[in-house]
């Protein structure tokens, strides 16, 4: 546990709050394959800083897929959790990706569309409007480069559904590089997905909090020159 304590990259900490990047390969949460993931190495880290008694509080109030790299806050308090959980919700809460897809993008859109998720098979799809299970999925989107045969599109996350960009994007043409289960079999490497910016309201100090880290992997690195 301390070796991977030592990994955690925490960007902000106050009494409510912990911003931190999630690296690729862990999980968010706790699932059934007993893997490290990020919830339960924060509370050992608040813990072991702070020497607390007992269990410790940390709410997680967004998700990333494992194979996502990237920000994510987590709430230190239950009134912190439900606050940000409600600009979640309203849209408040800020959630800005960077993607490498296939192909060459238009400069700029919106996708929308209906998603369902098949549990039993951990896959999501685009279903029509009027599926009793759909939900609506919405992000913008605007090239910031291409290379070769792929572009490098900066996302504005409005919906956080399972699996969302991934779908979306492979539903219209221009799967994630590295995307295996939803784009093209022979790419290397993890999905070149990575949320890169998180901006919300404090939720006592009401102050705007803004943040953004630049991923460093390929094949993001493709594109450095560009960017």
């Amino acid at each position: 546990m301390k070796n991977s304590l030592k990994q955690l990259h925490i960007l902000y900490e106050d009494n409510h709050l912990l911003v931190v990047e999630k690296p690729v390969g862990m999980l968010s949460q706790a699932d059934q394959t007993g893997d490290p993931d990020l919830l339960t190495l924060l509370k050992a880290y608040l813990k072991v800083t702070y020497n607390k008694p007992g269990n410790v509080f940390l709410g997680l109030v967004h998700r990333l897929d494992r194979m996502v790299g990237g920000l994510m806050v987590f709430a230190k308090t239950s009134k912190a959790a439900s606050r940000l959980s409600l600009q979640i919700r309203e849209r408040q809460f800020i959630k800005k990706y960077l993607a490498v897809v296939h192909g060459q993008i238009a400069s700029s859109g919106t996708l929308t569309h209906y998603l369902y998720k098949n549990q039993r098979q951990n896959i999501v799809q685009v279903v029509s409007p009027d599926h009793p299970q759909g939900k609506l999925a919405e992000l913008s989107f605007k090239r910031i480069a291409t290379f070769q045969n792929l572009s490098l599109v900066d996302i504005d996350l409005k919906t956080g559904r399972a699996h969302q960009i991934r779908v979306q994007f492979a539903h219209s043409g221009h799967p994630l590089y590295g995307d295996r289960r939803y784009g093209k079999k022979q790419d290397e490497g993890p999905i070149a997905l990575y949320a890169y910016h998180l901006s919300f309201l404090h939720p006592t100090k009401k102050e705007m909090m803004a943040f953004t880290l630049e991923p460093h992997t390929y094949p993001f690195t493709l594109f450095t020159h560009d960017h």
